[in-house]
């Protein structure tokens, strides 16, 4: 285990914390010091309600037996939700997709998490990605179409091809986000009318 960078002047503790923080993704080493600090400063309460919560996040979120997503009850309440239609899902590579969605109210469909697309660069092909689980959904028939919300950048593109490649045959209807989404973006920061729009004149593939 590596050893926590030591900054001059601050005790042992302190500097593991920095550390720590320096490792979440965005958290650059000036802005670890300041959380850090403020932590500090907060009271025990806070302090441990932090804690808690990163405690209780690991100990109880998992991912949701049908689609993939995280979820402190299986299945997630999206899966249950009979109120949604239940022919059409919308293939994310992230859990955080869905909630940029979500927010449109524009699709009322279920949800399918990939976690990650293919990146043969880094190593990751379709057998690293929630594949297998989601071509079980689709043995029953009840499925007509598949919304792929990949990102818009190569690794989407790529994933976007060999899912379209893979359904297809299985005479299901493929189709992809509108091209309003800028090229090299994520869904994550997309504004929500964009988005909408973008289901809204989503194309087969």
């Amino acid at each position: 285990m590596n050893e926590p960078t030591r900054l001059s002047g601050a005790a042992a503790p302190v500097a593991r914390l920095i550390d720590e923080l320096h490792r979440l993704p965005g958290i650059g080493p000036k802005s670890a010091q300041r959380l850090a600090y403020h932590l500090l400063r907060a009271s025990n309460e806070e302090a441990h309600a932090l804690a808690d919560a990163i405690v209780e996040v690991k100990e109880k979120i998992k991912l949701c037996s049908v689609c993939q997503n995280t979820t402190d009850v299986d299945p997630c309440l999206t899966c249950t939700d009979e109120a949604r239609e239940r022919g059409v899902i919308c293939v994310v590579e992230e859990p955080l997709d869905i909630l940029s969605i979500e927010r449109t109210r524009g699709f009322s469909g279920l949800y399918h998490v990939l976690h990650g697309a293919i990146s043969p660069m880094d190593g990751i092909g379709p057998e690293q990605l929630k594949i297998r689980e989601l071509l079980e959904r689709l043995r029953d028939g009840t499925v007509t179409e598949v919304i792929m919300a990949t990102n818009p950048n190569l690794e989407g593109e790529a994933t976007t091809m060999y899912m379209s490649r893979l359904l297809q045959p299985l005479g299901i209807k493929v189709t992809r986000l509108a091209r309003g989404l800028p090229m090299g973006g994520d869904l994550e920061y997309a504004d929500d009318l964009t988005l909408a729009r973008a289901l809204e004149s989503r194309q087969e593939v």
